[in-house]
């Protein structure tokens, strides 16, 4: 796409972002779709010459270019199989049938002493072919494109938190000051949900299932022309070890779509981490516990010039928002189909691309606002040492050890809705009846100690 054509486009995706979302159009385009199809009716062609009930019989030299046709797949296919389905060519009528097209485009190909043209597509739906098809595309671009990227915010994550594991930072809970924690461990516990959650990725995508069972998932058109043969075991055998999808053997005429709206439903829930992950980053920010490297000619504002604002961030909530909303709507609508069979899903699954490009810009807006923060451990200190009473915690817990009962209510007393300072605290230290040693351990605690193991924390990421 050219820049001018970009400016034309209907959808972001293909416009403005058309950089970003480039490495998907292998996967996800209307050329994408059509390559796998090729594929499908390819190996389905080969597995059946294989098979010793058919007469049919194909070389190795043939082979070899029957495959070539998917593996070296170019612009020119992809636009003479659309010219088969819209005006028709040479012999072939307009199909307006974007499988049969397919079809088609094979029968072109074939050479003229060939005598494989009537086992082309034989016995099959048209689903047969899509439902495998798609799936090859979702794996592949999960492969290939999106867990990658996944992985490289994971890695960004826990780079920060090691770095950072021990810079003690102030923790809010309901917004308010809390037990201290550190940047690093935070930023750890992101980086564990997140590696949860492509391990739901990768295993949905591995679970992903085919289906060859014809118009209504009977074999029935197979088994009219070769009763003899077990077509089940043949379709298994085609969809797990030329294709390497799972088997779905009970099928109407749609596979049902349980395994990609699982696969939907497990991106929503890593795009979920990150959007948590989105929102904390910009109120760090926001708090100036982060400082944000500038872009050398970058504009912040159209009215401020000193703005350096969390675009990077803002912009990864948007995409994975939209994205999450997109994904919701195909896991919810692919897996439903009247009766047997109805036509409402394909167009549908023509926007997995969509979601899975939302996904990407995300991804990769994420990863870009990750690289360019730097904590202000200035900032940080001073935030916690100007909020003492977050101490109170550990004042009462050690006091409830040495058998204080009352210790909670005593702490509460001096610090709820008070502001307090460390001498505070100190002056009630030496009032309380405890042990010199106990006094000792009270007077020794302060804002920016007071972390607990977090930094030890972080040595659980695998």
């Amino acid at each position: 796409m050219t820049d001018t054509d970009a400016l034309y486009a209907v959808s972001p995706l293909d416009g403005r972002y058309s950089n970003r979302t480039a490495p998907l159009s292998p996967y996800a385009s209307e050329a994408a779709l059509m390559r796998a199809r090729v594929r499908v009716e390819v190996e389905y062609l080969l597995a059946l010459a294989d098979l010793e009930a058919t007469p049919l019989e194909i070389d190795g030299d043939e082979r070899e270019r029957l495959r070539g046709l998917y593996q070296h797949f170019a612009e020119e296919d992809a636009r003479l199989i659309k010219t088969l389905e819209t005006e028709g060519y040479a012999d072939f009528e307009a199909t307006n049938h974007d499988v049969k097209a397919v079809e088609y485009f094979l029968r072109h190909n074939l050479d003229d002493d060939s005598d494989a043209s009537p086992w082309i597509h034989f016995g099959l739906t048209s689903e047969d072919v899509n439902n495998l098809a798609h799936r090859l595309l979702v794996r592949d671009a999960v492969d290939e494109v999106l867990l990658p990227e996944l992985y490289d915010v994971r890695d960004a994550l826990a780079e920060l938190a090691r770095e950072y594991r021990d810079l003690p930072m102030l923790a809010r809970t309901h917004g308010q000051p809390a037990t201290p924690t550190t940047f690093g461990k935070e930023m750890a516990v992101y980086a564990a949900r997140l590696g949860r959650a492509t391990g739901r990725i990768r295993r949905a995508t591995d679970e992903l299932s085919g289906k060859l069972g014809g118009a209504s998932g009977t074999y029935a058109a197979h088994v009219a022309a070769y009763p003899d043969v077990d077509w089940s075991a043949f379709a298994e055998a085609f969809v797990t070890d030329e294709l390497g999808l799972e088997f779905e053997s009970l099928t109407t005429q749609v596979n049902p779509c349980d395994d990609l709206a699982a696969v939907f439903d497990a991106f929503r829930g890593a795009n979920d981490v990150l959007l948590d992950l989105d929102l904390d980053m910009w109120l760090y920010v926001s708090d100036r516990y982060l400082g944000q490297e500038a872009v050398e000619g970058e504009t912040g504002s159209s009215t401020m010039p000193h703005k350096v604002n969390p675009i990077d961030f803002e912009n990864s909530e948007g995409n994975l928002s939209k994205a999450n909303s997109d994904l919701t709507f195909l896991a919810d609508y692919v897996t439903t189909s009247r009766l047997q069979r109805d036509l409402s899903d394909s167009t549908v699954k023509r926007n997995i691309g969509a979601a899975f490009a939302h996904c990407l810009i995300g991804y990769g807006k994420t990863q870009a606002g990750l690289s360019k923060v730097v904590p202000t451990e200035r900032v940080m200190r001073e935030d916690l040492e100007s909020t003492p009473e977050i101490i109170g915690e550990a004042v009462q817990t050690i006091l409830r050890r040495e058998g204080q009962a009352d210790a909670y209510e005593r702490v509460k007393a001096v610090t709820r809705g008070q502001d307090v300072s460390l001498e505070d605290f100190r002056e009630m230290f030496d009032d309380l009846e405890v042990d010199e040693d106990v006094r000792e351990e009270l007077h020794a605690l302060t804002p920016t100690g007071y972390t607990g193991v977090a930094g030890e924390l972080v040595d659980d990421l695998e």
